[in-house]
């Protein structure tokens, strides 16, 4: 004879079931959180992932397929850690200290993350930077990339000044591991013939993490200076990319009478014309106001912050014209720790930096980030020599 209780045990048991399938669909935290029961420990962790800026660490997080709990970290490790997935890749994530910004910190900070998650053995240095007009624009992505002599990043401010002030690089950097650039190709193949993945992943991050939406994602009250709502130009841009070509010019002749170091002065006349992006009008050509590219190519990392468009051209063209963005931490980070390099673009490293588009920009860089690991087979990762082996070498 059945128990007249069972019926409301099985009541409870079904509304309690109810709301915890409530919860969870309701939750983005829960969705997101989700894991396989089998417990993790520091050795499976194969992808670090670093960023420079707390809401960099944010966007990374919004992108991952779960989120792992936290593991015990040796005492001497002063970095914080989030873990997760994305496909196969189980992956740490870490942002440098407040503060600590530039190649130098970057170089001790991931040494530090090697030794704690020995087995890492692909990097992803994911973030924001100042790009280089007029190909690349507010709200692109910049993927460093094998440019000439280059591996993809080149450290600008790390040289030697010759006689008659002349400033040459010295040195280079390590290599990305070869599952990465063996996806990266793969990525750009697959993105010309089907487009990119990052307006979808912005829109998943819409739905799983509602809170990040308003800075997050793109909006109309985020405007680029160089540009009209019709990517034309006014004639007062006009007659300013003029006068700063001339004026550029003399700076440049009083230079070569001088003996100037083309490279004494970062951020001269901050509010000057001299200082602002040169306007083209063949940026707005093919390409609609609001419309995101990803561009492959050379980065420039130094220890200082660049606002300054005349002396960004320069370094430009020092460089042979092939640089797309510039940034503070890549260079020292890719001798510890081998890596791509992801930049969205929220500045042109002029005298009109701000902080408009950051957020956006950290977005569509780990949206970059999460489809490029989506075309690195784990069997490649497995194959590639643990970081900490290979700076053991050095």
């Amino acid at each position: 004879m059945r128990n007249p209780g069972d019926r409301t045990d099985r009541n409870r048991l079904t509304s309690k079931s109810a709301f915890v399938l409530s919860k969870t669909q309701s939750d983005p935290l829960e969705m997101a959180t989700q894991t396989a029961t089998e417990p993790r420990t520091h050795n499976d962790y194969t992808v670090g992932w670093v960023c420079a800026l707390p809401k960099e660490q944010t966007a990374a997080t919004a992108m991952l397929d779960q989120i792992h709990p936290d593991l015990l970290k040796p005492p001497n490790d002063p970095n914080t850690y989030t873990l997760g997935s994305i496909g196969k890749h189980n992956i740490v994530i870490s942002c440098l200290p407040k503060g600590k910004i530039g190649n130098n910190s970057a170089a001790i900070f991931a040494t530090q993350m090697v030794r704690t998650f020995p087995s890492i053995k692909v990097g992803l240095m994911v973030g924001i930077g100042g790009g280089i007009p007029p190909k690349v624009r507010l709200g692109d992505v910049v993927v460093s990339a094998p440019a000439d002599q280059y591996q993809g990043v080149v450290q600008w401010d790390f040289g030697k000044t010759e006689k008659g002030g002349k400033f040459r690089r010295t040195g280079g950097l390590n290599s990305p591991p070869s599952a990465l650039l063996t996806a990266l190709t793969k990525m750009e193949t697959k993105s010309k013939m089907n487009g990119s993945k990052i307006p979808q992943y912005l829109e998943d991050l819409e739905k799983k993490w509602p809170n990040l939406v308003p800075e997050y994602t793109r909006s109309a009250s985020l405007k680029d200076p160089l540009f009209t709502a019709d990517g034309s130009h006014t004639d007062r841009d006009r007659w300013q990319a003029i006068f700063s070509v001339v004026w550029d010019a003399i700076l440049a002749f009083l230079g070569f009478l001088l003996g100037w170091d083309a490279y004494a002065s970062i951020d001269r006349g901050a509010d000057g014309v001299a200082s602002s992006t040169t306007v083209n009008t063949e940026v707005g050509a093919g390409r609609k106001p609001g419309d995101m590219c990803v561009h492959y190519g050379l980065i420039a990392s130094g220890n200082q912050v660049i606002k300054d468009a005349g002396f960004r051209d320069r370094l430009n063209e020092s460089l042979g014209g092939n640089v797309l963005c510039v940034e503070m931490e890549a260079a020292g980070l890719m001798d510890n720790f081998p890596c791509i390099v992801i930049r969205g673009i929220c500045d042109y490293a002029d005298s009109q930096k701000n902080k408009d588009w950051q957020e956006h920009a950290a977005a569509v860089a780990a949206a970059c980030a999460k489809e490029l690991l989506e075309y690195v087979q784990a069997s490649d990762v497995d194959r590639e020599r643990p970081i900490k082996d290979i700076l053991g070498q050095g």
